[in-house]
């Protein structure tokens, strides 16, 4: 049974462990687990295999045979007598076997034996290492194989032998994109036990610091990740995991300055946080703060501030924790936080909601001192910023964001000038507030209608001089 104390205890040794970015060596074998895969492996155990058979068409030897029917239907103390003192023959033969039968129900019973060597044994492991001594392809080539065949068990028993092996050893010849992006599409499945096993094998994974920017560069793979956690979880200990696995991520400082910036996790995390109901989420979602303030400031402070991270946390500092390092890391965010409010100036407030999305009716949009100074500003960096604006006529469906967006081009286009109108017809702009006129939300229309004119009156200015 997948039990939460346990499970947050071998974490919180693990979080305490890597909070100087160390890989940890030895990552126990009960973090991943679930009811649904015990229950799988308990109907397999039950289910005979002809291994006569099998023999008799050459598909194993005698000796393969006589090993097995030596384990087979064991209790779990004759099974840790016969692995101490013939472990590593089993290893040997295991990988043998899974290298070359491929009849699912042989493999499955082959993974269920492995998972009998391996309880409470999580050391055994190194076995499947020394036996692969003489074999280039060994130990990781046999399950990484068997992750092609079309069986849930299969997949995932192989994935999780193949996380321990990695985690295990320094020599790693492992065609980890190849993985990765399995692994991708074992998210995307209905069965959210499927799905929260493989998140605890990220989250074995993403102790290995390169693996981290490997799953990064896996196409759909971070996304995958973050809608599962934007779907958000009825589980806590699931949301628990999601969020871990995306604090490994953070480590690497190239994914801590673009994580937010590609997919909006800032306030989702902050939605997880208000939201939660075990203290260890909280936790791990102030220290994800933590970690990209700390490797990604000039990413993530102004995101942080706009959707109101500063707040929360001045709200979090003032309740009583147990745990001394998420008072620290409260108190550091809060601390970074509030020195980069006190710094910013009202332009980078207005680029930061920009960058999010998140745009309001903060002050600098109604400012018509603040469009007088800062209009051209939109146009640097080839235009990042007036792109952006733009961008959001087409992607956003929130009538308050297309509302302002609308006005804000309005005043850019007062003043910025003739440069200003040109950019704007370039970009589409025009045409996309034109068709938001018959908007079904009144504001929206409203203000299409005055950027319009604006737009218009530029253009008669234009003409008269």
């Amino acid at each position: 049974m997948l039990s939460a104390e346990p499970v947050d205890t071998i974490q919180q040794q693990q979080h305490h462990n890597i909070a100087t970015d160390s890989l940890i060596e030895d990552v126990n074998l009960t973090v991943i687990q679930h009811p649904y895969l015990d229950e799988l492996a308990d109907k397999i155990r039950t289910e005979p295999i002809p291994w006569q058979d099998y023999q008799r068409a050459g598909l194993i030897t005698a000796d393969e045979v006589a090993m097995i029917e030596h384990v087979e239907n064991k209790t779990p103390e004759e099974v840790n007598t016969i692995m101490a003192e013939h472990g590593l023959y089993y290893a040997g033969m295991y990988l043998d076997l899974m290298h070359k039968l491929a009849r699912v129900d042989a493999v499955q019973k082959v993974l269920v034996l492995i998972q009998d060597m391996l309880n409470d044994h999580d050391e055994r492991i190194a076995l499947f290492h020394q036996a692969a001594a003489s074999r280039p392809e060994y130990p990781f080539g046999p399950f990484h194989k068997a992750l092609q065949i079309n069986d849930e068990f299969i997949g995932i028993q192989s994935s999780k032998i193949l996380a321990l092996l990695v985690c295990s050893t320094d020599n790693r010849d492992i065609d980890i994109n190849d993985f990765f992006r399995w692994m991708t599409f074992q998210l995307q499945s209905r069965n959210a036990n499927l799905i929260e096993l493989n998140i605890q094998i990220l989250d074995a994974l993403f102790h290995i610091p390169p693996y981290r920017m490997a799953f990064w560069n896996t196409l759909h793979a971070v996304d995958t990740l973050v809608n599962i956690l934007k779907k958000g979880s009825s589980n806590p200990q699931v949301t628990y995991e999601i969020v871990f696995a995306i604090w490994l991520l953070t480590f690497d400082r190239d994914i801590a300055a673009n994580l937010n910036k590609k997919y909006d996790v800032i306030p989702t995390l902050i939605e997880v946080a208000k939201q939660a109901v075990k203290e260890k989420i909280i936790r791990v979602v102030v220290a994800t703060f933590k970690n990209l303030i700390d490797k990604a400031p000039r990413s993530n402070l102004s995101a942080m501030l706009v959707a109101k991270l500063l707040p929360f946390v001045e709200h979090l500092s003032t309740r009583k924790w147990y745990d001394q390092e998420v008072v620290d890391d409260i108190e550091f965010v809060q601390e970074r936080l509030q020195d980069n409010f006190q710094s910013l100036t009202t332009f980078e407030v207005y680029a930061s909601e920009l960058e999010t999305g998140k745009l309001e009716w903060s002050p600098p949009h109604q400012s018509e001192n603040f469009w007088r100074q800062n209009a051209s500003r939109l146009n640097e960096d080839d235009r990042r910023l007036l792109r952006m604006l733009v961008r959001l006529l087409s992607t956003s469906t929130q009538p308050t964001i297309l509302a302002i967006t609308c006005h804000d081009i309005g005043q850019y286009v007062k003043h910025s000038g003739n440069d200003g109108r040109r950019y704007l017809q370039e970009l589409g702009a025009k045409q996309k507030v034109m068709e938001l006129m018959t908007h079904q939300d009144p504001d929206v229309r409203y203000h299409a209608l005055s950027a319009t004119q604006k737009y218009f009156a530029m253009v008669a200015s234009s003409s008269q001089q």
